[in-house]
């Protein structure tokens, strides 16, 4: 399985599902949906933030059309808690089409059959649901039970039987909540309501909602960024950094270590500070990067490619290639004049040279961090990133671009066209970056499958 095309792909291609008058399903991307191979891994993916909605219903469209023989009792809990997850974090009108999908394809796996009695049944915007698109939930009820049987339950629900044995058996066994499916079973062969509108958002959604200020701001693009600001801004580092350390902590809290060995190209050039009211935002967020990164892997290598010389013998200088000390007091950090370890960035960009150094280290992953101002040997990076599968390296090489907002324009801003690249520019962002840098190399998926598990178990995802 191609973890990084496949989470490419889940983020930029949002072409619906479609299904024509005559039933037929079609769907641009099928074949490289069923090759993907690792069922379980493969589902996982979806619950990756930043993944579209309809490549999350082509999963699970796939998860549930194939059987599930011949796989352990840990692989079928998991797809069956992605499976609901996907159920209530998709647009109901989503899952609708892939459940109506389903009954085309013919598909009548007992997972396929509990996940359309969990909808229709359970929803918890069924009543509304039922109201306004009766036909298509009796469709998908009757395919879950089989047509005679459905109706066969409708009519003891209309008769008044609550729990007769036919009725436990056929219906109720699938539901932890027999009141309430004999309610929603009722709804469905009553008679409706014309002009009755579908609710569109889902009921549990599966990326959490945030909304940030419409006027971005240095100490806005999250808590970790934030403080490295009032540290660069000279603050009070005794107060700033055990609360550096606390907000590093909760942004890691809950993911698995990536057995890897990772190097950072840290630009740490002059442009990365910014100027006026953007003073420090680009640093600061690139370094709250770094300080996710070195909690989460076993090893980091920092390399800086800011001009060292024009630091002079500020204990600043280099002080991230030896790990940023988040629990020293003293000092007021670099923008105070103190040695609090945070890197200064002062001089030229030489992004080329920092690659060549980290490729030393024998890494698993590069990742160069920068604003993408290449300013001495313009067209130096993208030279080496090229030239590098010649001499034999395979190391995969990436490009993440520290931005000040959603909608800064890069185009003048990419020292290296040809390499994977990825913009960030707030704390948010790192729940779906660490995925995307992760998958590059070979630690990567396991460390996703365990990432997206913990979500489910820990409650991130319902």
């Amino acid at each position: 399985m191609d973890t990084p095309s496949l989470l490419q792909h889940f983020r930029t291609h949002d072409t619906p599902l479609v299904l024509s008058r005559g039933g037929d399903l079609a769907w641009d991307d099928a074949e490289l949906h069923r090759s993907a191979g690792d069922i379980e891994g493969y589902a996982l993916l979806a619950l990756v933030p930043g993944a579209l909605p309809w490549q999350r219903a082509r999963v699970l469209l796939r998860t549930l059309a194939e059987s599930r023989d011949g796989l352990d009792d840990r692989a079928r809990a998991t797809l069956a808690k992605v499976t609901r997850a996907l159920l209530f974090g998709l647009p109901p009108e989503h899952v609708i089409t892939v459940l109506l999908a389903l009954r085309r394809l013919r598909a009548n796996h007992k997972h396929v059959t509990r996940a359309a009695l969990a909808f229709v049944l359970e929803h918890p915007d069924a009543g509304e649901l039922i109201e306004a698109r009766r036909p298509a939930l009796v469709d998908c009820f009757e395919h879950a039970l089989g047509k005679a049987t459905a109706r066969a339950c409708a009519r003891l629900v209309r008769a008044g039987d609550t729990g007769s044995g036919y009725l436990r058996r056929a219906l109720l066994r699938f539901t932890s909540d027999p009141a309430t499916a004999i309610e929603r079973v009722r709804a469905l062969y009553a008679p409706g309501t014309h002009g009755a509108i579908a609710p569109q958002e889902p009921p549990a959604p599966l990326d959490p909602v945030r909304e940030h200020t419409p006027i971005v701001t240095p100490t806005n693009r999250g808590d970790i960024a934030a403080t490295l600001v009032h540290l660069y801004r000279g603050g009070p580092a005794a107060e700033l950094r055990p609360a550096l350390a606390g907000y590093v902590a909760e942004a890691t809290r809950g993911l698995p270590r990536l057995p890897a060995n990772v190097a950072m190209v840290l630009d740490t050039s002059g442009s990365m500070r910014g100027y006026g009211e953007r003073e420090w935002a680009v640093m600061s967020q690139a370094v709250a990067l770094q300080l996710v990164l070195d909690r989460v892997c076993d090893r980091l290598t920092v390399i800086e490619t800011g001009d060292a010389d024009a630091r002079g013998p500020d204990p600043v200088a280099g002080a991230a290639a030896r790990g940023l000390d988040l629990a020293a007091g003293a000092g007021a950090g670099p923008g105070g004049g103190g040695g609090g370890g945070e890197p200064r960035p002062v001089g030229a960009t030489d992004l080329a040279s920092g690659l060549l150094d980290a490729l030393e280290s024998r890494p698993d992953l590069v990742v160069v961090v920068t604003d993408g101002y290449e300013n001495l040997l313009p067209g130096d990076l993208a030279r080496v990133a090229a030239a590098l599968p010649r001499a034999g390296i395979t190391t995969p090489v990436l490009l993440c671009q520290a931005t000040f907002t959603r909608g800064d324009d890069l185009t003048l801003r990419d020292p290296a066209p040809a390499l994977p690249g990825r913009p960030f520019w707030h704390q948010d962002d790192f729940a779906a970056l660490l995925p995307w840098m992760f998958a590059h190399c070979a630690p990567g998926p396991d460390w996703i499958k365990a990432a997206m598990l913990a979500r489910l178990e820990g409650g991130g995802v319902t």
